[in-house]
């Protein structure tokens, strides 16, 4: 199995983010790109925090030997950390190893600007895959990957859906393109850090270019680069000029086929502005 690697936290918060006063003795100075900044520091919370990382990474379960092997630890000093993250809800055994649970993608959920959307866009995607008789999903951006917010299924007897809590990379899915067409330069460019550091130069140049043209229509129509023959029809939710999720039908072509690819991609455009259009009549940010 290959090891997924975890990315370095930040190892405090900087005292920009707190008035009181530090104590004196309490902090050290820590230099980084040159500059002096004073932090603090958490190793307990660190620890709890690259093993997460580790197991939402991986493809399959991880043992408690494959965790401290990829971390450089030692059993002792993780044991305890994993027992704790297992009786908090946040891992469970599967197999010979650990896995994550759903429980941080449902804290995260309830953070209010996500939740606003998701009350807003289920009435919408509701209609939607009944009008349509496909399967409809809002999608999020979660750093270089899309992650799957909310469903529904389709009121056909066939279609096509993913669950709840899917992850993708960007710039493999038509959602991931629609949510980085419609962002600044200066907000691409952040995300585009966060990509796989070994995309090849071609494929970042190909994914630009197509939400260049993504950005040009208002949606994108384009076969799955990830499940042979669907296609992906997505559309912005807007917060303003910003996508703040992208609305994705996946679409068969089935047998009867009640609604042609053509129309099912204008209502999916309607549908994604009517999301729009309510998340800003009751979003004071806008």
């Amino acid at each position: 199995m290959k090891v997924p690697s975890v990315r370095p936290r930040p190892s405090a918060i900087p005292l920009s983010m707190t008035r009181e006063k530090p104590v004196a003795g309490a902090l050290s100075k820590v230099g980084i790109d040159g500059d002096d900044e004073q932090r603090y520091r958490a190793p307990a919370l660190e620890k709890g925090l690259d093993i997460l990382e580790l197991i939402s990474r991986a493809s399959e379960p991880m043992s408690i030997g494959m965790i401290t092997q990829a971390l450089g630890r030692s059993t002792g000093e993780l044991f305890r950390m994993i027992q704790v993250l297992e009786y908090r809800g946040f891992i469970e055994q599967s197999g010979a190893g650990y896995v994550p649970t759903a429980r941080l993608f449902a804290l995260g959920m309830e953070q209010a600007p996500i939740k606003s959307i998701l009350e807003v866009a289920l009435p919408v995607m509701r209609k939607l895959a009944e009008d349509a008789e496909q399967s409809c999903h809002l999608a999020l951006r979660a750093d270089g990957d899309i992650v799957v917010a909310a469903r529904m299924e389709s009121a056909g007897l066939i279609g096509f859906s993913v669950r709840i809590g899917y992850r993708q990379p960007l710039v493999l899915t038509g959602s991931g393109t629609v949510l980085y067409a419609f962002q600044s330069p200066a907000t691409r460019a952040r995300w585009e850090a966060a990509f796989d550091p070994n995309l090849p130069a071609d494929k970042l140049a190909a994914f630009r270019a197509r939400a260049e043209r993504v950005q040009t229509n208002g949606y994108d129509e384009h076969p799955s680069d990830v499940v042979p023959g669907i296609v992906d029809l997505a559309a912005p939710v807007l917060r303003g000029e910003v996508a703040a999720a992208a609305l994705t039908m996946p679409f068969v072509r089935k047998v009867p086929l009640n609604v042609e690819q053509g129309h099912a991609l204008q209502m999916v455009r309607e549908a994604a502005r009517e999301i729009s259009s309510e998340l800003a009549s009751s979003d004071v940010r806008v």
